[in-house]
């Protein structure tokens, strides 16, 4: 530690000594006779390495409705190891599959796939979103919260309807299609209802993003005869559709691109770097490009996604390309490029992929293959895996993907139409007889992650701590290079503060996530 005393005269040791404390203040600190290094760290890959985690009908998590409250912790921890050991960087957690809540909630009731019975709290009590948010940090993982915008009750719900649920508070917003509720898209208390639920929980929990699945007007159900159901929204057409002077079908998509509108720009006024993003069906209308053929979403869930990707609604969108490569009607490469053309505002694209097919109805090579497409495919920001129970079942064949594909970490793009406001160099210490490493940010920077990548015997090692950490202790025998970078909320990196430590041989460092 440096002597204040000695540099409160005019003297030249004072004088270089004031100097050194700025520099290393800047990060440019040399410190227990290690030189700053001139060597520049190899970049590190920027892509979106996602998995959804899905809660409607206990699909991935928690995986039944009757655990306690120990097991459903449990779970999620080992889910989060998981996705850290494949090195993913974001996990997209279901918080409110139908009107429901998976966190506590003042607007609605607690989910029955949490605890068996609608809006009965978990017990002993935790805030499960609260809990997955930490944890998820602590690995250096984003946590996405995704809502369901519009379904009410799903079909297979078995527990009795809670008083706080909206079917009950607000029957008029409530619509039965076949067998399951839907709120109605075009009752213009829906949108605020919902919304509202929404911005409850970015302004409460510190969540890195928002998300919406396929799910806008609902898919098509028969009836007995076997014909279409037609969505029974026949009160809100007529108080607000008519007036319009729009057709059904155009007013019906213009409440949903109202409402997606409406989300992203509220959750920009209230906390400018929670990402927003949607993953609509993965065609947009048959037939375009010419040979796809399948479900028209534009004409039957009334879903412009097309639209909301060429605006800018959206800060990552994930069309779920859910084919095979040599599959010509529903091609995943045809559809990636088409969809990567449609991109002109330069979101982030990341299609979302079906894992669960591995072993089923695909070898591994098929994903793997889907993976490289991605990295190949100018405008293709990453990738999203449907869904992390796939990537838990397939234990060998996910280790595998690991290895070829993520040998390193990797960081989300960064957001440039939010902010590409470079943060401050880090500066970096040693002490503790030349053996802990400590950071800290350069200024008053909101620092999300620490990139921190080491060189022993010539080869660069890369991890990502969270920004609450800030210290690492070496041992005994010491990396030859260490370099620091910080990582802010919107993906901007600084420039790295690089070390040189000396000749170094294989070795630990302690206080990082395990791999």
């Amino acid at each position: 530690m440096l002597n204040h005393a000695l540099i409160r005269g005019p003297s030249a040791l004072g004088v270089f000594l004031a100097a050194l404390m700025v520099a290393c203040t800047q990060g440019n600190c040399s410190a227990a006779g290690y030189a700053v290094s001139q060597v520049e760290p190899p970049s590190v890959r920027r892509e979106i390495r996602a998995a959804w985690v899905a809660s409607v009908a206990n699909i991935d998590w928690p995986s039944t409705n009757n655990l306690t409250t120990a097991q459903q912790k449990g779970e999620l921890v080992t889910i989060l190891n998981r996705a850290a050991d494949l090195r993913l960087n974001t996990i997209i957690l279901q918080v409110r599959p139908a009107c429901d809540a998976l966190y506590p909630s003042s607007i609605e009731p607690w989910s029955e796939y949490l605890t068996g019975a609608m809006g009965k709290a978990p017990t002993p009590f935790y805030d499960p979103l609260a809990f997955a948010i930490e944890e998820a940090h602590k690995r250096g993982l984003e946590l996405h919260a995704w809502f369901n915008p519009y379904r009410a009750r799903q079909a297979s719900a078995k527990s009795p309807i809670a008083p706080t649920h909206i079917s009950r508070t607000h029957p008029e917003f409530v619509r039965q299609y076949g067998k399951s509720l839907w709120l109605d898209p075009g009752e213009r208390g829906v949108q605020a209802y919902s919304l509202g639920v929404i911005m409850d929980v970015v302004k409460r929990y510190d969540i890195d993003g928002v998300h919406f699945d396929d799910y806008f007007y609902p898919y098509k159900e028969k009836s007995s005869a076997g014909k279409d159901l037609e969505f029974p929204d026949d009160a809100s057409w007529q108080r607000f559709g008519l007036a319009s002077r729009m057709s059904r079908d155009d007013w019906r998509r213009e409440n949903v691109n109202t409402f997606v509108h409406r989300v992203y720009d509220s959750i920009k006024a209230a906390k400018p770097w929670v990402k927003f993003g949607i993953s609509p069906f993965g065609i947009w209308r048959p037939g375009t490009p010419t040979q796809i053929q399948g479900q028209d979403a534009y004409a039957t869930l009334y879903a412009d996604s097309r639209q909301w990707l060429m605006k800018g609604w959206v800060d990552y969108f994930v069309p779920q390309l859910y084919w095979g490569i040599g599959q010509p009607a529903q091609s995943f490469p045809v559809l990636l490029n088409w969809w990567a053309e449609q991109n002109i505002k330069h979101r982030q694209l990341a299609p979302g992929m079906d894992a669960t097919k591995v072993g089923r109805q695909w070898g591994a090579s098929e994903i793997l293959h889907q993976v490289q497409r991605t990295r190949s495919t100018p405008g293709v920001s990453g990738h999203v895996y449907w869904s992390i129970k796939a990537l838990m079942r397939n234990g060998d064949w996910a280790a595998e993907m690991s290895r070829e594909l993520y040998p390193q970490p990797a960081l989300s793009p960064s957001l440039p139409w939010l902010s590409d406001r470079t943060p401050a160099k880090p500066g970096v210490t040693i002490t503790g007889g030349s053996r802990r490493v400590n950071w800290k940010p350069g200024a008053e920077d909101t620092v999300r992650l620490w990139l921190v990548q080491t060189r022993m015997g010539g080869e660069w090692n890369t991890r990502l701590l969270p920004g609450s950490e800030r210290m690492l202790t070496l041992a005994k025998s010491k990396p030859e290079i260490i370099s620091v970078t910080a990582v802010d909320r919107f993906g901007n990196a600084s420039a790295p503060t690089t070390l040189e430590l000396g000749e170094g041989r294989p070795t630990h460092l302690s206080g990082l996530p395990r791999e």
